[in-house]
């Protein structure tokens, strides 16, 4: 009987269920920001913040939305083009993102989760002549794409939580994006 005991308590504490956490946060985040345009790559640091709505769809699966606001110090620049002492910069701009989730609880303090949705992105080239400023211009544009990705995220207890995430996004224009993010939030 004792075994039997033993056994039953056993097999319910590994059927108890993790519970998502339903409701919104909000988070800051950085980290890499690799970007291709025209056959080259830069890397560059990206930084920003998103707010966020789980929903429990089981006891062991959330699906959410997320929208985001990010920029990044990503730059690439050539020298010397048309006169000596010219430079011309093309630059990332904001980007910003709203994308639906789908998960999984890992463990009460753990998911595992990948996302899709809809991105946009500024572009800005900038050209300085080097000398007079009389050729100087800048131009600016934004590219719409589509975003996929991945994450975990960890709950610190009931409202702090901290994300390791990876996000692919894809521009028009074939203009593609590369983000490791690391971020902290808290959930309310």
């Amino acid at each position: 009987m004792k075994k039997i005991a033993v056994a039953a308590l056993a097999a319910s504490v590994f059927a108890l269920p993790a519970v998502a956490h339903a409701g919104g946060y909000i988070q800051v985040q950085g980290g890499l920001d690799a970007v291709s345009a025209l056959d080259e790559s830069k890397e560059g640091f990206a930084y920003g913040a998103a707010v966020g709505y789980d929903v429990p769809v089981s006891s062991n699966m959330f699906v959410g939305v997320e929208g985001s606001v990010d920029d990044s110090s990503t730059k690439y620049c050539i020298r010397s083009i048309d006169v000596v002492g010219d430079k011309a910069c093309l630059r990332t701009g904001r980007d910003l993102s709203v994308v639906a989730r789908v998960g999984t609880n890992l463990s009460e303090a753990g998911q595992l989760y990948v996302l899709a949705g809809y991105t946009n992105a500024r572009l800005r080239l900038t050209y300085d002549d080097g000398a007079t400023g009389a050729n100087n211009f800048a131009y600016g544009e934004n590219g719409d794409g589509l975003r996929l990705g991945a994450g975990y995220k960890h709950n610190f207890g009931q409202n702090l939580f901290g994300k390791i995430e990876y996000r692919y996004s894809n521009y028009e224009s074939d203009i593609s994006r590369h983000n490791v993010l690391a971020a902290v939030g808290f959930n309310f």
